[in-house]
């Protein structure tokens, strides 16, 4: 192992958006095991703490890899299109509209039946961005386009959130 490889090349995965959940957990746990720092404590503290950093960066790849938003992030910025969201707020134009269509109908929102009818609404597109954003990686290689998609995902997650606290809201 090498600590510069990318997450895809740590777990011997494709670089690629696709990927099967059930082989980055089986292969994390694989990679958890063979540089767990215990099996390593014959060797001397320098090694434990070798393993250690080896652990530390499995799991930060992990992290990245198993979550469709973040290694969406990630890929983008290995091909050269940081999505760099606090400076960059670049969003497809028919998103912004919709994304305030849905500003209005979550502050105008009266009960649960409503805001599930937002949460909804928010999966459905959550899901078709997520497909383009996979068309635009997997098959267009067209990374800065695919930024654009993430910047608007990561609205979506946020808008979520606020959708939960308001149905929080509700429940007290």
């Amino acid at each position: 192992m090498n600590l510069s490889y990318s997450d895809f090349e740590l777990f011997g995965l494709p670089e690629q958006f696709a990927q099967d959940r059930a082989a980055i957990d089986a292969r994390w746990k694989e990679l958890q095991r063979e540089a767990h720092p215990d099996k390593f404590a014959a060797q001397g503290q320098a090694a434990q703490r070798v393993a250690l950093q080896w652990s530390v960066r499995i799991n930060e790849a992990y992290q990245r890899l198993k979550d469709p938003l973040k290694r969406a992030a990630y890929l983008c910025e290995l091909r050269g299109a940081p999505i760099d969201a606090h400076h960059n707020t670049a969003m497809p134009a028919d998103f912004l509209m919709e994304q305030m269509e849905w500003r209005e109908a979550l502050e105008e929102a009266q009960g649960e039946e409503e805001l599930d009818a937002i949460a909804q609404s928010l999966a459905t597109s959550r899901k078709h961005l997520l497909e383009r954003i996979a068309k635009l990686l997997d098959e267009d290689g067209d990374a800065p386009a695919a930024a654009q998609q993430v910047r608007a995902l990561m609205f979506l997650e946020r808008f979520g959130e606020d959708i939960e606290n308001r149905l929080a809201q509700l429940g007290q």
